[in-house]
Parts: C-alpha cells; sequence; structure tokens
C-alpha cells in the first residue's frame, strides 16, 4: 500500500520516463487497478509476470490474466516465495494440463529470444 513500509520501488527499479506504475492494492494487480485499461489501451495481449510472491500476488495476477483472454508467460527466476516448496509449486501449476496458465522460462531464455536485455 502506498506509504507502508516497503512499499517505495528500490532505486534499481526505478520506472523509466514513460514506464507506467500500478498501486496495487490487493493481491492481484488487475483487482481494483487500471492495469487492464492501460493494457487494452496499449493493445497488450502478451504479459510476462514475475514478482513476489510467486504462490501469491503472481498467481493471483496470472489466473486474473488468463481469465482475461491474456496469453501469459511467468518468469520463473524472477519470482520468489517465503517458501521454496510453495515457489516450485505455483511454477509447477502453470504448466499443469499442457499449460493451463501459460508457461514458465527463465530469464536468459527470454533475453535470448527478444535478442535484448531484461533488467531484472
Amino acid at each position: 500500500m502506498r506509504d507502508e513500509p516497503g512499499w517505495e520501488i528500490v532505486p534499481e527499479l526505478t520506472p523509466r520516463f514513460g514506464e507506467v506504475v500500478i498501486d496495487k492494492p490487493g493481491y492481484s494487480a488487475f483487482a481494483t487497478t487500471d492495469l487492464e485499461r492501460i493494457l487494452a489501451v496499449r493493445g497488450n495481449r502478451h504479459l510476462l509476470l514475475c514478482g513476489l510472491t510467486t504462490d501469491i500476488c503472481v498467481h493471483s495476477t496470472l489466473r486474473d490474466a488468463v481469465e482475461r483472454g491474456y496469453e501469459c508467460l511467468t518468469v520463473g527466476d524472477l519470482c520468489a516465495a517465503t517458501e521454496p516448496a510453495n515457489h516450485a509449486a505455483a511454477l509447477a501449476t502453470i504448466a499443469t494440463e499442457g499449460g493451463i496458465f501459460g508457461a514458465v522460462a527463465q530469464a536468459a531464455a527470454i533475453r535470448a529470444v527478444l535478442g535484448k536485455r531484461i533488467n531484472a
């Protein structure tokens, strides 16, 4: 929550000019935010997901995105959970039933495919 301890963006991740910052008050980045409207205006239908916590916030956002028809790729090594087993289980769940919630890849593989560096 804005102005609560831990809210500040760490200097290494300071948004670049024009980058959107979403104040996320709940588990999903879609819940009570303008994220879906922003993505629609920009024509984005494919999402890369990363963050904390894999099993709660990342998964909540992922599931909301899938329900809204987005194609999702979760960057497994750019996510974490308080319990390593929860992180592993959350990533495994994404690929269940042939990728019911999208796919999981590592940052290096994504960088190679995109042909440019993703700042992690």
